[in-house]
C-alpha cells in the first residue's frame, strides 16, 4: 500500500503456485498512475512538429511498407497501370530513365496501355491478367473506350499484353474506386460505366463492391503474377484522387470516403496474407496525400498540385531505386516545394525553391518566428537550414522547373 492509500500493480502467488495481477486501486483523494501493455510494438500518430522534417514521412508514413533495400534498377522492366495516378508513376520514372514498359511504342496496342489509368477499379484489372495469361474472355461488352468506343478480345492485343505481363519485373497497380457498374445476368463488371446507347435499365446495374469481392481480386492478381512471373515483385497503391461523382443517393464527398476505405482495408488485409512472401509491397500514397498534406488538391479538390505528386515519386524513387549516374533529386528540396504548395508552409517557398534562392531561403530564417508554436518553428528552421547548406553544398544542381 502507498502512503497516498493506493496500490501498486503487483503479482501476488496464491494457492497451487498459480499468480494473479492485482492492479492499483484508488479514491477519490489519490491519483491514479496505471500504465497500459502496449504490445511489442508501438508507433504514435506524430505532431505536426515531429513531420515537419525531411524525414518524417519515411519514419511516419514509410515505416513498415519500404522494402530492405531498393529494388528497382535502370534495366528492371516496370509495369503501371490502374486508376489515372498510375500514370503519374509511368511518367516519372519513364523521365528519370528507367524501363517502363508500356511507354515502348510496341506496347500502345495493349489496353493496359491506351486505357491504362481508366482501368480504375480491381474486377477490370483482374480481367486483363486473366485474359493476358488465361485466354479467358467475358460475355457481354464489358470494355469500352473515352469516347464509349467498344474495344473486344482482339487476339493481337491479347498476346501484346501477354508480352508485357511476361517480361514485367515490377508491377505497380493503382487501384481507384470501388463503385462499379456491371451486367446484371452475368455479374460481369464494367471498365467504368456504361455507353448511354446502350444501357439497359434491366440488366445494367449499379453497387458498391465489398471488401472482400476486392481482396479476392487483388488475390487473384497476386497468385496470376506468381504462377506466370513467379520472380515479379508487386506494387499496390490506392489511388488519392477522389470520386469525381458518386452514383449513391449520398454526397460524393462521403460516398468516396467509403469507396478508397473498402479498398485500403482490402489491400491491407492481403498485406497481412502475403506480404511474408517477400513479393507483394504497398507505397502509400494515398496517405501521403490525404494525411501529410493541408491542402494538397487543385481547385477541382480532386487533382493532387504538381509539387505533391513530385514529392511522392521523388520518395519512390530515394525508396524503390538504386542509385544511377543521374543524380536523384533532392528529397528535401522537393518536400519543402510541396508543404509550400499545401499550406503547410508559407506558400512563397514555392517561388524561392525553383529559384533556388539562398538569400529568399536566409529572410525566411530572418523571421522572428515561423510558426506559433515553438516546437514546429525549431522543426520549420531545422528543415529550411538543411535546404540552404544543400544548395550551398551544390550550388550547380539544377532548380526545380518553375510550375
Amino acid at each position: 500500500m502507498d502512503s497516498d492509500g493506493s496500490e501498486k500493480a503487483q503479482l501476488v502467488t496464491e494457492d497451487h503456485g498459480m499468480q494473479k495481477l492485482v492492479f492499483q486501486t484508488t479514491t477519490k483523494d489519490t491519483r491514479a498512475h496505471r500504465t497500459w501493455f502496449r504490445g511489442e510494438t508501438t508507433n504514435y500518430n506524430p505532431t505536426i512538429a515531429r513531420m515537419a522534417g525531411v524525414s518524417g514521412v519515411p519514419e511516419f508514413v514509410l515505416k513498415g511498407w519500404a522494402p530492405d533495400r531498393p529494388l528497382i534498377e535502370p534495366s528492371t522492366q516496370i509495369t503501371a497501370f490502374g486508376s489515372c495516378f498510375a500514370s503519374n508513376i509511368s511518367k516519372w520514372l519513364s523521365a528519370r530513365n528507367f524501363n517502363v514498359l508500356n511507354k515502348s511504342e510496341e506496347a500502345k496496342a495493349a489496353y493496359v496501355v491506351t486505357m491504362g489509368e481508366g482501368m480504375v477499379n480491381s474486377f477490370v484489372i483482374r480481367q486483363q491478367f486473366e485474359w493476358a495469361w488465361e485466354n479467358k474472355v467475358f460475355e457481354g461488352s464489358l470494355w469500352h473506350g473515352y469516347n464509349a468506343e467498344e474495344f473486344g478480345y482482339d487476339e493481337e492485343v491479347r498476346l501484346e499484353t501477354k508480352r508485357i505481363f511476361d517480361e514485367t519485373e515490377v508491377f505497380i497497380l493503382t487501384f481507384g474506386l470501388s463503385e462499379v457498374w456491371y451486367d446484371e445476368p452475368t455479374g460481369n463488371v464494367f471498365w467504368r460505366t456504361i455507353p448511354k446507347d446502350v444501357y439497359d435499365p434491366e440488366r445494367h446495374k449499379f453497387r458498391v463492391s465489398t471488401v472482400e469481392e476486392n481482396k479476392d481480386n487483388m488475390r487473384a492478381i497476386h497468385d496470376l503474377i506468381r504462377k506466370h512471373r513467379p520472380d515479379a515483385k508487386m506494387i499496390f497503391t490506392l489511388s488519392p484522387i477522389p470520386l469525381i461523382a458518386t452514383f449513391r443517393d449520398v454526397s460524393c464527398l462521403t460516398a468516396n470516403s467509403v469507396s478508397k476505405s473498402v479498398l485500403r482495408v482490402a489491400i491491407d488485409e492481403l498485406m497481412r496474407e502475403k506480404r511474408d512472401e517477400g513479393h507483394l509491397y504497398y507505397w502509400p500514397s494515398f496517405e501521403i496525400i490525404t494525411d501529410v498534406f493541408r491542402l494538397p488538391y487543385r481547385s477541382d479538390r480532386r487533382h493532387p498540385k504538381d509539387p505533391a505528386l513530385d514529392y511522392i515519386m521523388t520518395l519512390f524513387e530515394h525508396t524503390w531505386c538504386v542509385e544511377t549516374d543521374t543524380p536523384r533529386p533532392s528529397l528535401t528540396q522537393a518536400w519543402v516545394k510541396a508543404q509550400a504548395a499545401a499550406g503547410n508552409l508559407p506558400a512563397n517557398l514555392v517561388r524561392i525553391v525553383n529559384r533556388r534562392k539562398v538569400d529568399g531561403l536566409d529572410r525566411f530564417l530572418a523571421r522572428e518566428t515561423l510558426s506559433s508554436d515553438p516546437k514546429e518553428d525549431k522543426a520549420i528552421r531545422k528543415l529550411l537550414e538543411e535546404l540552404r547548406a544543400e544548395w550551398i553544398a551544390d550550388p550547380e544542381a539544377p532548380a526545380q522547373a518553375a510550375e
